[in-house]
């Protein structure tokens, strides 16, 4: 079976390595015996037909400054698949771009689509450092943060997990991320998926699903990651 996965904006958004995320999934999509089919969209390109799953990086605003207009552009193609229930794994500056707005340190606003009902204020501090969050769904999350933008979710929006180390959305109000039905925005990298493969097993589970598949996930020896786990979880701030 294929699994499709769209990677958004590869070179404008993948500053702090977060292309790994997709190496991550597309191995253990070969693993559990599935054919992932990758798609790179870059601003200007006619978005994939066939969408399993979406993932976007991180990136400096002037690259959100950059993709800005094209990201209105197909903004309401995103929420179509969002509302579908396509999972999505957006990090850092996709994030904000997936949120209402950005308002920058120098005061430039950089519209977003809302799929998240989020708005992020630059700061003149950077939240930097390791970063531990509590889910519901996927268990306890490690990665590392750094972001100067500060993120507030709306009333009614929910939050990726609670943060048991670190900043997460602001620094204050211990949320990290936001999740709107299978999309997830986060700031965390590392980058994520590689110590945090049941995150990554979730997304492909989210698409099998969604696709009406029956296909049973195999077993996979995450030993290492088992033990990268572990480290991270003895890691002061």
């Amino acid at each position: 079976m294929k699994l499709h996965v769209v990677h958004i904006y590869p070179n404008e958004m993948n500053t702090y390595g977060d292309r790994g995320n997709l190496l991550v999934l597309e191995k253990r999509a070969q693993w559990h015996g599935l054919e992932p089919v990758i798609h790179y969209y870059s601003a200007g390109d006619l978005f994939p037909k066939e969408v399993d799953i979406v993932l976007g990086g991180g990136g400096q605003d002037s690259a959100q400054s950059d993709i800005q207009k094209d990201i209105l552009r197909i903004g309401n193609k995103l929420h179509t698949l969002v509302d579908a229930g396509v999972p999505m794994l957006m990090v850092c500056g996709t994030y904000q771009l997936f949120g209402n707005r950005f308002l920058t340190v120098d005061g430039k606003e950089i519209k977003g689509i809302g799929v998240f009902d989020v708005e992020t204020i630059g700061g003149a501090k950077r939240l930097i450092g390791n970063i531990a969050v509590e889910t519901e769904e996927f268990g306890t999350l490690y990665g590392f943060e750094n972001h100067s933008g500060q993120t507030r979710l709306g009333q009614d929006q929910p939050e990726l997990g609670k943060v048991a180390r670190g900043n997460g959305n602001n620094g204050e109000d211990k949320t990290e991320g936001a999740r709107t039905r299978n999309a997830i925005g986060t700031y965390m990298h590392g980058p994520l998926l590689p110590n945090n493969p049941q995150l990554a097993d979730g997304l492909i589970r989210l698409a099998l699903q969604r696709k009406g598949a029956t296909v049973q996930l195999k077993s996979i020896d995450d030993e290492l990651a088992v033990r990268s786990r572990q480290n991270a979880a003895k890691r002061s701030y």
